[in-house]
């Protein structure tokens, strides 16, 4: 990971510190003349949150966090007043701070830090002098009783899932095809101990995963399945919790083809796939005693050669046909695949996580995930709790039954698209047609990648999923 995270073992006294306040009185615990005092207390009194004082030698910076709100908004707060630190720090050039902890709790301490390492990424892969752009912030040590090395460990932890998918959406599809993103997560199952495999294209005809091969049609590169299972001695459940990543690593939109400047961010559409690969890297890096299982159907989506074409009708792996109306729905297509494979683990829960409407994108924006669930009402309330407590927050839709009557076909058992209006939800709705579990799906077409940098998500992938699903799952143990 690009930014060093320990515990300080002492007191900071000519280091770049940073005090997480929450009064006045907090002052009096730090060695500061008068005139700084009165200085930091007037800027306080002027409703500044992120307080610099330059001692040329070093920087302090004071930091009041509100006080008032739920304990996730407080939370959030932190977040985004970490992300703001890591700015000036990096504008002062300073390579190695100090977070003196002296009136925040602990939690509202490891959210701050999260701010500041989740601010820090950077993507610098393509530059030619990279080291000339690269953020001067190296290390953060953190100094409070409160917190211990397993503490800053699992942050830490968390912290690298989202840069390792971050990294993964932000790669261009030349260097990032299906068996590249493939290869990627053997790489993390070596290093975790997450059993991963991978099928190729002569496995996936002979389980006749009609949907992933239809839309690798136009494409000279083959698709992949890759599977990774994390099943430990101590797991506390039986059967498994699988999530389920869309792993389109370009889509042009097939013979339906996008106009040019909706094709400029596709290189994202494999977002969810990034997400379930880094959280299942994150869960067993931890070695969480929760027994997990990602799969991710990979291709990309182009209008070459013998590309699928709108009339086709498609069988799916579990037998459905599929008359295709659009070949730009084509994530549907092959997460159809995923989830009717699921079947075979006999699952305690199924999430699919997809970039995969501009109608979920349009009704909520990049503030929050749509969310639909079938047979999961209370597994999805706490889906909501954890996106909530990382401030990955989902909006639920209807799944009701009325919305698959957009669905009806005349020649097959399925159109894989629906009418103009309620695009996310028949979306859900074809989907759910291949489960028999309980079972939720996550759009996150908004805000998977951003054009404008929002806080400690930067421009480019966020990772989102990562953090929710590392939450929900340590949710488990507790």
């Amino acid at each position: 990971m690009q930014t060093i995270l320990k515990k300080a073992l002492r007191k900071p006294t000519a280091a770049d510190t940073i005090y997480l306040v929450k009064d006045g009185t907090g002052l009096k615990q730090i060695k500061l003349s008068a005139e700084e005092t009165e200085y930091v207390k007037k800027q306080h009194r002027a409703k500044e949150h992120v307080i610099t004082i330059n001692r040329y030698k070093n920087q302090l910076i004071f930091v009041y966090a509100e006080t008032l709100g739920t304990k996730a908004k407080r939370h959030e707060n932190y977040r985004t007043f970490g992300n703001e630190v890591q700015s000036v720090l990096n504008k002062a050039k300073v390579e190695r701070a100090v977070v003196h902890v002296i009136t925040a709790t602990k939690a509202e301490t490891l959210a701050f830090v999260e701010g500041m390492l989740l601010g820090n990424y950077q993507f610098l892969k393509y530059f030619t002098e990279s080291d000339k752009k690269r953020n001067s912030l190296t290390e953060i040590a953190v100094y409070s009783p409160m917190i211990s090395d397993e503490d800053l460990k699992a942050l830490s932890n968390v912290a690298e899932a989202v840069y390792k998918a971050r990294d993964l959406v932000n790669t261009p599809v030349a260097d990032l095809n299906a068996q590249a993103l493939a290869a990627a997560t053997v790489e993390m199952g070596k290093e975790t101990g997450a059993k991963v495999d991978v099928f190729n294209k002569k496995k996936i005809e002979s389980l006749k995963m009609g949907g992933l091969l239809a839309v690798n049609r136009g494409s000279i590169d083959e698709p992949t399945f890759t599977t990774i299972q994390w099943k430990p001695d101590n797991a506390v459940n039986d059967k498994p919790y699988v999530f389920v990543g869309k792993g389109v690593v370009y889509d042009t939109g097939g013979l339906s083809l996008k106009p040019s400047n909706f094709m400029d961010t596709m290189k994202s559409d494999m977002a969810g796939a990034a997400a379930v690969v880094s959280a299942l890297y994150a869960i067993s890096r931890a070695k969480l005693p929760v027994y997990v299982i990602g799969l991710v159907p990979a291709t990309d989506n182009r209008p070459d050669g013998n590309a699928y074409t709108p009339g086709d009708v498609i069988t799916m792996y579990d037998n459905t046909t599929v008359e295709v109306l659009n070949t730009d729905a084509e994530g549907r297509m092959i997460l159809a695949d995923a989830l009717a494979y699921a079947k075979k683990f006999d699952p305690e829960l199924v999430i699919d996580i997809a970039t995969l409407t501009g109608a979920a994108a349009r009704a909520i924006g990049p503030q929050a995930t749509v969310g639909m669930q079938v047979k999961a009402e209370a597994e999805f309330s706490e889906l909501q709790k954890s996106g909530n407590n990382v401030h990955e927050r989902i909006v639920e839709f209807p799944m009701w039954d009325e919305y698959k009557e957009q669905l009806k076909s005349e020649i097959a058992d399925l159109k894989n698209i629906g009418g103009l209006e309620a695009g996310a939800i028949t979306a859900g709705k074809f989907l759910e047609h291949f489960t028999d579990y309980p079972y939720i799906h996550l759009d996150i077409a908004a805000p998977s990648f951003l054009s404008k940098r929002d806080k400690y998500r930067p421009t480019g992938g966020t990772g989102v999923g990562v953090r929710l699903f590392y939450e929900f799952i340590s949710s488990k143990v507790k």
